[in-house]
């Protein structure tokens, strides 16, 4: 089921979006919906209700090509202390997207072994 809403949004967001979506050779909508979606969705459902494909699938989760670019770009301005504040806060975003998935991989991985999908990680 989906929702059909309008948004209103700061012309930087929007250019943001753009560009992302140019990259991608996507929509504006595309990269919104799924942006809104990374950012809310990754701790939806506890991963132990998920079923043994989706468990699997979430220990391979990783940012997009295009996030991971964009973070490594932010953290190179933010080293060289060129980064500007809308930057900062595209910044916290991707960590935050970053951050989530890590620990729903993580969650992932937990179950996997637990369910006996995958073997103890030694390390």
């Amino acid at each position: 089921m989906t929702a059909k809403i309008t948004l209103n949004l700061s012309d930087e967001v929007y250019h943001q979006a753009e560009l992302l979506a140019q990259q991608c050779h996507r929509s504006v909508s595309e990269i919104l919906v799924e942006t809104l979606e990374n950012f809310l969705l990754p701790t939806a459902k506890p991963v132990s209700a998920l079923s043994d494909s989706e468990v699997i699938a979430l220990t391979q989760l990783r940012l997009q090509p295009v996030q991971e670019q964009r973070l490594s770009e932010l953290l190179e301005h933010q080293q060289c202390g060129t980064i500007t504040q809308f930057e900062r806060e595209e910044l916290q975003v991707l960590i935050h997207i970053y951050e989530a998935r890590l620990l729903r991989q993580a969650q992932a991985l937990n179950e996997s072994v637990r369910r006996g999908l995958l073997e103890q990680l030694q390390g």
